[in-house]
């Protein structure tokens, strides 16, 4: 199932496959943690003998998102039932899951949570098939908060143009024919990347041989991902700057083989606004090896 596919609506929350809001017999009254900004390290330093401070990085904490004055409805037979299935979906799991919340006309926006909390009161709304007073709070240890649709773009490696071809169609002597065939036009190796939010992005990288020591830059900054390998026709090398981690054919680690111009993959990221990045390779390579960059838009 794709990420957020059951949200439909405004006030539509859905946690994995479990939808709460409008049409559910989950209700929630609050969003609270969703739309502020969440807690920040400062590395702010006070200024030695003089007013102020020195301004300092600023990193987000983890992300708390609360679900209060939750309500369960359901006919009293199947209350059990309802509630039953709210618990299999709340319960603690390893991995974060897709939450999606839907709260007005800019659309759905995405994190990744698990719930820490939560609370359904075991009162005499069982004998009447209303529960009131519930709670559920998740933890989202990105702090951001993404678009639901992933962007991509892709290049293959620098290649020329062919140019005109002076040759007569009898290919004897030496002429244009008419009209101009100027050939195919040729890659340049860039790509340019929009993160329409407020927030850097970490894209996912993956080149695809074959290729030797791919590399993608940064043009602004000079920031560089290379890696002092050989890929082969066939050949997928995964980039992940979120987590960390370089995998080939989505296997094998290749972390140990980034080059002394690589950057730390984390601290690779697509700033807010249109950036201009450039696929290279040893010359050696085929131009057929591709490279393709895919992202979401991110917004605190």
């Amino acid at each position: 199932m794709a990420i957020g596919d059951r949200v439909t609506i405004p006030g539509h929350v859905q946690y994995g496959d479990l939808l709460l809001g409008p049409g559910t017999p989950y209700r929630w009254r609050r969003i609270t943690g969703w739309g502020d900004l969440p807690a920040l390290d400062s590395g702010t330093t006070p200024r030695a003998g003089a007013h102020g401070a020195f301004p300092g990085q600023l990193l987000a904490q983890a992300r708390t998102i609360g679900l209060d004055g939750l309500t369960v409805r359901a006919p009293a037979a199947r209350i059990g039932e309802v509630v039953g299935a709210l618990e299999d979906a709340t319960g603690p799991v390893v991995d974060e899951l897709p939450f999606v919340a839907w709260l007005d006309e800019r659309g759905p926006l995405l994190a990744y949570a698990r719930v820490v909390r939560r609370a359904v009161p075991a009162d005499k709304g069982y004998r009447v098939g209303t529960i009131t007073g519930g709670a559920l709070e998740f933890e989202a240890t990105d702090p951001r908060r993404y678009e639901i649709t992933e962007r991509t773009a892709s290049t293959t490696l620098p290649t020329s143009e062919q140019g005109l071809d002076w040759n007569d169609d009898e290919g004897a002597g030496q002429g244009l024919d008419w009209p101009l065939a100027f050939g195919e036009v040729g890659s340049t190796g860039a790509l340019s990347v929009t993160n329409a939010g407020r927030a850097e992005t970490h894209p996912v990288i993956v080149f695809r041989g074959p290729v030797v020591r791919p590399s993608l830059i940064n043009v602004a900054t000079g920031d560089t991902l290379e890696y002092d390998l050989p890929l082969a026709a066939g050949d997928v090398l995964e980039v992940d700057t979120r987590a960390g981690t370089v995998t080939l054919n989505a296997t094998a680690s290749r972390l140990d083989r980034a080059t002394s111009r690589s950057v730390p993959e984390q601290t690779f990221t697509l700033a807010p606004g249109t950036t201009s990045l450039a696929f290279r390779a040893a010359p050696e390579s085929d131009p057929a090896a591709s490279v393709v960059v895919r992202f979401r838009s991110a917004y605190w």
